[in-house]
């Protein structure tokens, strides 16, 4: 029974970074998106098209990513608290992929808030503001991912 979980461990741990890859992927490209779309006329043919590869790319990669990174996340914490006992989910690695967790899914939420103004035309970000926050995402997952790894403070 051991290899079995092991194995279903090992298994989901792989569907959750890919979909970890993907929804940070989306995350990153959205503010790029937003950095042109400020170029486009409002009205234009281009304005419109930012609009729609905005949503289908909130609605079809990062959304579904999400979810699906939550979902093996579970599981993996499910596996673990049942190898390990449960008091791994208080040592400092495990509080800090957390925090960032928290970060990750407020900042899904500030870059879909974001979205939605832009397809009414009331964005009052400028391209200076995405340039600098673009990457964001990506130093929450170095954390994350660098604390995971070496469970530090373990």
């Amino acid at each position: 029974m051991g290899d079995w979980i092991l194995q279903q461990y090992n298994l989901a741990r792989g569907l959750h970074i890919i979909a970890v890859i993907a929804w940070m992927a989306g995350m990153m490209y959205l503010p790029r998106l937003y950095i042109y779309h400020l170029t486009a006329p409002p009205g234009s043919q281009m304005d419109e098209t930012f609009k729609v590869m905005e949503l289908r790319l909130m609605r079809g990669i990062i959304n579904p990513a999400m979810i699906i990174a939550f979902l093996f996340g579970l599981l993996l914490i499910w596996i673990d608290g049942h190898l390990r006992g449960w008091d791994f989910l208080l040592r400092p690695w495990m509080l800090t992929k957390l925090a960032g967790v928290v970060f990750l899914v407020s900042w899904h939420g500030f870059l879909s808030r974001a979205r939605r103004r832009f397809e009414t035309g009331t964005n009052q970000r400028s391209d200076r503001f995405w340039r600098a926050v673009n990457e964001l995402p990506f130093v929450a997952a170095i954390i994350m991912v660098i604390a995971v790894t070496t469970e530090f403070g373990n």
